[in-house]
């Protein structure tokens, strides 16, 4: 850092297309301080996810620079006077919050209890890959679905994954299954040799009558379903193929009403996921530093492995950053887009001396 005690950042000051000049810069900010709960983190490795292009291209023109990020992985580097669980030098991961800036800097704050020690054998990119589409995957199975996170204690329970080769489909099928369940997913049938890799039982084209495949794999109903994509499309089979008392689940928002009447004969239980529920309402937030703490154990433990689709490594900057964001916003993406290295861009102005 320089005599000014800044840091390097990627940000924005209006929300732009990603082609356009400005849609990233690299910008100087000050280091921030420590609350008592908080983590410094010097930041190593940090992934895109979708959340990041919907909250940038809303956010309007302004005077301070906007900063996004939520998964990182790095080394706390500075603590608050009332942190218990870590230390000066330890490596963690999170997902962070939509409250405070966010992981596209070169030091981020974040509170404890969202944090948890990273699996010590998977590099930074690896783990960059997991916090943000574990905790949407963890939240859903065993919060919202009331499955048992234990392996195989789930055995004889049914689910269809909708979407399942995107990074939050890709770590839901390895916890499915290694907690017991059949796992159905769809995707192109480019990606079922990652479906496979990724716990899935029986991959599914989605191409193709989403009823007719499962009826040829001898499958009537399932107990739950996973909607990780727009649910509308799919919503009247879903109707057809849950199975009573079972549970539909989705992450998406919906751009047009949804007739949920129609589960009510069956007694199924419709369930949102949205993982900043917690942090945005201040609600049981260290419940996520122990999901990804029995994450990192599965990763330790070979139960589970990384969901990495794609890495920049030459540096956390706008350039690169742009490149990770046109993938992700091109969509049919496999797995997780992560950008890491030193914060490298060329910063404008820049008479720090560095």
């Amino acid at each position: 850092m320089n005599e000014k005690k800044e840091m390097k950042a990627i940000g924005f000051f209006e929300g732009l297309p990603i082609e356009h000049e400005a849609s990233f810069l690299d910008e100087w900010k000050k280091i921030p301080i420590p609350d008592p709960k908080d983590l410094l983190v010097k930041v190593k490795a940090i992934s895109v996810n979708p959340i990041d292009t919907k909250l940038r291209q809303v956010v309007k023109k302004q005077e301070q620079l906007q900063v996004l990020g939520f998964d990182a992985v790095g080394e706390i580097i500075a603590i608050g006077k009332e942190v218990k669980k870590f230390t000066i030098g330890d490596r963690v991961y999170y997902a962070g919050t939509t409250k405070r800036a966010g992981s596209n800097q070169e030091f981020q704050l974040v509170n404890e209890g969202i944090a948890a020690l990273a699996p010590r054998n998977l590099s930074d990119e690896k783990v960059a890959a997991l916090p943000l589409t574990s905790l949407t995957a963890y939240e859903l199975l065993f919060e919202k679905f009331g499955l048992m996170p234990k392996e195989n204690a789930n055995k004889g329970k049914t689910i269809l994954v909708i979407n399942g080769a995107g990074g939050v489909g890709s770590i839901l099928n390895q916890l499915a299954h290694w907690a017991g369940m059949t796992v159905y997913a769809t995707s192109s049938p480019a990606n079922f040799d990652w479906l496979k890799k990724m716990g899935v039982d029986y991959p599914l084209d989605y191409h193709q009558d989403l009823k007719q495949s499962l009826e040829k794999l001898g499958v009537k109903n399932v107990d739950y379903v996973a909607v990780l994509f727009n649910i509308l499309p799919y919503y009247e089979i879903i109707a057809e193929l849950i199975s009573p008392f079972g549970h539909v689940g989705t992450i998406v928002g919906l751009e047009e009403e949804l007739d949920i009447s129609r589960l009510k004969n069956k007694s199924v239980s419709f369930d949102w996921e949205y993982m900043f529920a917690k942090t945005d309402f201040e609600y049981q937030i260290k419940t996520q530093g122990e999901a990804l703490a029995l994450i990192s154990q599965l990763i330790e433990h070979d139960k589970i492995e990384s969901t990495l689709g794609k890495a920049y490594t030459t540096g956390i900057n706008a350039a690169n950053l742009k490149k990770a964001t046109i993938a992700i916003e091109a969509g049919h993406m496999r797995g997780k887009v992560v950008v890491s290295g030193p914060f490298n861009g060329d910063v404008k102005n820049d008479n720090s001396g560095n």
